[in-house]
């Protein structure tokens, strides 16, 4: 039986004993190679899986605290030894996939627990043995020092000391000297710390490559789909994909961009122009964290009894920290915690519109971990990454009609600025993907060419940047703000994909918000029950890598946003 649930400020923080796991996991080993049936190995497996539930609600723990307060030595040394002993739980969980996937009676096994759970562990047979665990180690504390750096930042800006969150405000200020003021210092930090950056990613990649090919694949590339868990698409198929975005959404983006730039008078613009959407200013959150938290629980209530259910639970056990402060790290996150069955949101609070965007994007990805906290098998709980964003970028839509609430009279403006960012940013995502692609063909490169790879890539898809006053970022260097490239290769493709999915649950929601909120609480319940091009055709939804399907979803996007006059916003 699962633990019950306690505030998050009550969990105890435990560092899992390693001897103790090796000892204990030795015995489940034994155990499974002692059964003659499925019937025996399914006990063996149920105690295995309350078990690793521990151990996972403890790694969690750890992993959110040092979030928190990446300073503070208790946590910093207990996150330095997850680094250090985390290979080691994936050496024995690799030697339970094997036992399984090998069992004589794996029919009966696939019968009771699902085909798809054994796909997903073929796969993993692909991505793990023991001797990459050295390069393991070593990337895990790698990136562990990446997150270090971002964390510690502590940036002088007139007169106040900030992290990077806290700059972000006044990249978006409505006064044009702020912006550029404060984009200066970001790119003097960024140029601070440009050679061990680059330093660290060249490290990370050559050790990957390494790791590819002691597993026998010609690149990183290959181990890196199956890292993530991709057993219905390949390199290939995203290549199509990019140039669907490529030729139907990159057009459209520069229209918008320029049109922007119109509206803003605005004739030479900078990068950091584009933060800035309206010439009154961006939508600004009518009111502070408590203030949010209470308009996103009133609009949790009213969507439906599961997500009144789980916000409430959200906020009754204080599963979330807002508030961006010194030594956190940045960005955000949704994370789980297996023994209380609780979700829990990582943000970084500024005062911007990008405060509500979290409590309906990573609050989206929570739900959907309450909704799945049902299913008793654990490696089906998650889809995989591109189907766990829908379930957040589906909410954002979700949300508008509650605008009014965190907006005010900034909700129109919010809807717009929401619809035309969340187009814009396919072209992004693209760009990370395909230099991602270039990088690991490319493993010896040095950072410079890197950097020149990147600005090429990003000339086509984002032809509209331009970094004058930022001599760092003009030489190709924004890929290093990007904290997936360093800790998920491959992962930022989903994203794109999601948002191409979420933006069909968006259109269908404006035409008939019951039937469409019944097909997305479906597609959340289904949890990781599917690979991500079954579960869009068990929710009649579009395949993005179909060839015309980026233009039939984006076409109605085009109608929408000419509803909107942003010149008078």
């Amino acid at each position: 039986m699962p633990k019950e649930a306690i505030k998050f400020s009550e969990y105890p923080f435990v560092k899992p004993n390693i001897k103790k796991f090796e000892k204990k996991m030795s015995q489940f080993i034994e155990q499974l190679k002692a059964c003659s049936n499925a019937e025996e190995a399914a006990k063996v497996i149920k105690r295995l899986n309350k078990y690793n539930s521990e151990i996972e609600t403890q790694t969690s723990v750890i992993s959110v605290m040092y979030s928190c307060y990446t300073q503070n030595k208790e946590y910093a040394d207990a996150q330095e030894y997850l680094d250090e002993v985390s290979p080691i739980f994936a050496k024995y969980g690799d030697e339970v996939t094997k036992l399984l996937a090998n069992a004589p009676y794996r029919p009966e096994l696939e019968k009771k627990f699902g085909s798809f759970l054994f796909k997903k562990y073929d796969l993993a047979l692909k991505t793990f043995d023991e001797k990459i665990i050295p390069e393991l180690t070593k990337i895990n504390k790698l990136t562990s020092e990446y997150d270090l750096i971002f964390g510690s930042a502590q940036i002088e800006f007139r007169g106040e000391t900030l992290n990077l969150s806290q700059l972000g405000k006044y990249l978006q200020d409505s006064d044009r000297e702020t912006r550029k003021a404060a984009a200066k210092a970001s790119d003097k930090w960024l140029s601070d710390h440009e050679q061990r950056i680059g330093e660290i990613y060249g490290e990370l990649v050559l050790l990957r490559d390494q790791m590819a090919k002691k597993l026998g694949y010609k690149s990183f590339i290959e181990l890196g789909y199956y890292n993530l868990g991709r057993t219905d698409y390949n390199a290939e198929m995203v290549k199509g994909y990019r140039a669907q975005i490529a030729r139907e959404v990159v057009p459209l983006c520069q229209k918008l961009y320029k049109q922007q730039m119109k509206n803003l008078g605005i004739r030479k613009p900078q990068y950091y122009d584009y933060n800035l959407m309206f010439k009154s200013g961006n939508p600004k959150p009518a009111g502070d964290r408590e203030y949010l938290v209470k308009q996103a629980q009133k609009m949790y209530s009213d969507l439906g009894p599961e997500s009144k259910e789980f916000f409430d639970f959200m906020v009754k056990y204080e599963l979330m920290d807002l508030d961006a402060r010194k030594g956190k790290a940045p960005g955000g996150y949704c994370t789980y915690f297996p023994d209380y069955k609780s979700p829990f949101i990582f943000s970084n609070f500024n005062g911007t519109s990008g405060d509500v965007n979290v409590l309906c994007h990573e609050g989206g990805h929570a739900f959907q971990a309450y909704l799945s906290s049902g299913i008793k098998v654990p490696e089906l709980m998650n889809p995989t990454l591109e189907s766990c964003e829908i379930h957040s970028m589906s909410m954002e839509f979700f949300a508008w009609p509650y605008m009014e609430g965190f907006f005010g009279k900034d909700a129109e403006k919010y809807k717009y600025s929401h619809l035309a960012d969340s187009i814009e940013f396919l072209p992004y995502g693209i760009t990370i993907d395909e230099f991602q692609h270039w990088v690991y063909e490319h493993p010896t490169a040095t950072h410079a060419e890197r950097c020149a790879a990147y600005k090429e890539i990003e000339s086509r898809y984002t032809p509209h940047k331009k970094y004058d006053d930022t001599p760092t970022l003009a030489r190709g260097t924004w890929w290093m703000r990007q904290s997936h490239i360093f800790g998920s290769p491959f992962y930022y493709i989903d994203y794109t994909l999601a948002q191409v999915v979420a933006f069909q649950f968006a259109v269908e929601n404006m035409k008939n918000h019951e039937k469409t909120w019944k097909k997305y609480i479906k597609l959340c319940k289904m949890g990781g029950k599917y690979p991500f091009l079954e579960l869009l055709e068990k929710n009649h939804l579009r395949n993005p890598f179909i060839d015309g399907n980026i233009r039939k979803v984006i076409k109605p996007l085009e109608k929408v946003l000419k509803t909107f006059d942003p010149s008078k916003m």
